[in-house]
């Protein structure tokens, strides 16, 4: 047992690394439009966050259960895979974060375990269960984040039409606190949880627990690290996000992160990992294309659609790439 727990402590503090990543990376989308519009400064966004994101990590464990064994056969993978896709994560998400794309952690975690579960297992290794849930909640993100937060300002324009301008930002400039504190929690009903199912699933894979079950140390750990992550790094991803994708008012800001909040909270609940970014993202875009097709600044848009289109090889290449270095060294 000691043996097992001094090779196994290396792979935990990467899972640990990377789950910082998702917070210092993706936890920031949760919040980046309700500082765009001013309702919060930087620092209250980021406590909001924080705390949050921790209480939805929680609030659930279906969706590490599909991070962790629905994705790659358990029985067929060892610790090395594991950390191996943790490199992964962690270099994609520092790459893209250095240049302020938000990019999907989501995607970088089931594309690396990818990788590294072919190099050490062979074609075989892949669940298709689990893939068809990737596969579901890449459709969710993208087409339900989208009209999720199109269909919310349509709703919120036909009923209000009446109602004067200022009233409408006062109102809104008060609900678009809970829109985003919702958003924080179901960001950690889903992503805070990918990285309990990877911390458990090294865990099995390492002799401590005898099965898969997410102890709530798991789960009180991970939630922790991602709350420090999203405080220590979370400003340059939601400037991407919350300033030069569109501008937005309060109004736009709580349709926003509503349309994209319901989205996530029914994946979350189906066991579905989606990516929250591809969710607010187009969300927002959602809601700016209500007012005109040119109020959404494509070019960025175009910019975070080609990272999303990278991250699945480029995260596949590092996870399998690692893993093949360290079959051959250890």
């Amino acid at each position: 047992m000691p043996d097992a727990i001094i090779h196994l402590l290396p792979v935990l503090f990467l899972i640990l690394m990377a789950e910082f990543v998702n917070g210092w990376h993706d936890a920031a989308n949760a919040i980046a439009t309700v500082v765009s519009t001013r309702v919060l400064s930087p620092s209250q966004a980021l406590v909001m966050a924080v705390i949050l994101n921790a209480v939805g990590t929680m609030s659930g464990t279906a969706v590490a259960m599909t991070i962790g064994k629905g994705i790659v056969r358990p029985e067929a993978i060892n610790i090395m895979t594991v950390a191996a896709a943790m490199i992964g994560v962690i270099t994609w998400g520092i790459l893209t974060w250095h240049y302020g794309l938000p990019s999907s952690t989501t995607h970088a975690l089931v594309s690396a375990l990818a990788g590294a579960g072919l190099a050490t297992a062979g074609p075989s290794v892949l669940l298709w269960s689990g893939w068809a849930k990737v596969l579901t909640g890449l459709a969710f993100s993208t087409f339900l984040g989208f009209f999720g937060g199109f269909s919310m300002m349509v709703a919120i324009y036909r009923t209000l039409w009446k109602v004067s301008p200022g009233m409408i930002k006062k109102v809104f400039g008060r609900l678009q606190i809970l829109s985003a504190a919702f958003m924080a929690f179901s960001h950690g009903s889903n992503d805070g949880q990918k990285f309990m199912g990877a911390f458990t699933l090294a865990l099995v894979l390492g002799g401590i627990l005898p099965v898969f079950h997410i102890p709530i140390w798991v789960i009180i750990t991970c939630a922790l690290v991602m709350g420090m992550g999203t405080a220590v790094g979370g400003w340059r991803i939601m400037k991407t996000m919350g300033m030069r994708l569109t501008k937005l008012e309060p109004v736009q800001g709580f349709a926003a992160e509503t349309g994209a909040a319901m989205t996530i909270e029914l994946a979350s609940r189906l066991g579905i990992p989606l990516s929250t970014t591809h969710t607010i993202s187009t969300s927002i875009m959602g809601v700016g294309a209500t007012r005109k097709f040119s109020a959404v600044r494509w070019g960025v848009g175009g910019e975070i659609v080609t990272a999303w289109i990278f991250t699945f090889p480029m995260c596949f290449l590092i996870g399998w790439i690692t893993c093949e270095i360290f079959k051959r060294l250890f």
